[in-house]
């Protein structure tokens, strides 16, 4: 069994060794090949992982390609049965990465497997959500979270109740941040690759829509856990204003009208629908 771990990366060269060490560290024992898949890539990082990972391989990009176009050209390029995937400010922790392999292969139902993940202060930090409504990203965003519909929206968006029902229990959820995913390379041939439509935001989303549309289960698998550094320069903070003055905040407006159109009067994928019978979580 071989595992390959696609790692994207832009400009936070400090961020990566620390990942990379992670990955050494957790993965003792693993048959592994480390792909770095990096936009704007930068002399500094061409000479860090030359001097300190020289197995990694570095597929440097010119330009900023987005998210999307990052984990395809690894994907493309990796031959492990299967492949994790995380965003370089990624810090895996004790057995992560043989903890989802485990889970993955022991479900024939399950594609894709995510950890629990922390910040970097401890405390816990939501990666698994339903899918979004409309109404949800704009209380996300605007003071409609504050009011009673926007806040039950949100929880319902980010699973509390059903985090709070299975703590340590792994769990079918509608999408997981692509910050860390581990896939089997069985159901990326039949899913495919990420759209790379979407330059950032949203793709992880519509690629998990599309693993329950090929009729395999995205679960969360708080067993594995990372901590994730996770800049939030999108978070609003000017309500209706912050699209205009936030370009974050237009890029993720931007990719959530084109998720909404790419799926106007599509219904939920029916494996998706009736994962609580077709699927048995297990602790």
């Amino acid at each position: 069994m071989k595992l390959s771990v696609i790692i994207t990366h832009y400009k936070t060269p400090n961020l990566l060794r620390l990942c990379l060490r992670s990955v050494q560290e957790t993965c003792v024992g693993i048959d592994i090949e480390v792909l770095v898949s990096d936009s704007e890539a930068q002399d500094e990082t061409e000479e860090m992982l030359a001097d300190e990972f020289p197995a990694v391989r570095h597929l440097a990009f010119a330009d900023n390609v987005g998210y999307a176009r990052l984990v395809n050209a690894g994907l493309r390029e990796s031959t492990g049965e299967y492949i994790l995937i995380l965003n370089a400010d990624i810090v895996l922790m004790n057995n992560a990465p043989s903890v989802l392999i485990d889970f993955l292969s022991s479900h024939p139902r399950a594609g894709m497997a995510g950890p629990k993940l922390f910040n970097f202060n401890g405390t816990h930090q939501y990666s698994c959500f339903r899918f979004y409504q409309p109404f949800t990203v704009i209380a996300r965003r605007t003071f409609l979270g504050k009011t009673r519909p926007g806040l039950k929206s949100i929880q319902k968006f980010l699973m509390i109740d059903e985090l709070a029902a299975n703590a340590a229990r792994s769990l079918p959820v509608d999408w997981l941040m692509g910050s860390a995913l581990c896939i089997k390379r069985s159901a990326y041939d039949t899913v495919g690759g990420l759209d790379d439509g979407f330059f950032m935001y949203f793709e992880d989303v519509d690629w998990c829509r599309r693993f329950w549309e090929n009729n395999y289960a995205v679960v969360y698998v708080p067993t594995a856990t990372a901590y994730h550094y996770h800049q939030k320069a999108s978070n609003a903070g000017r309500g209706i204003f912050d699209i205009a003055l936030n370009r974050q905040t237009r890029i993720h407006a931007s990719s959530s009208f084109r998720y909404f159109k790419k799926y106007l009067n599509k219904p939920l994928p029916p494996a998706r629908l009736e994962a609580e019978r077709l699927y048995v979580t297990e602790s």
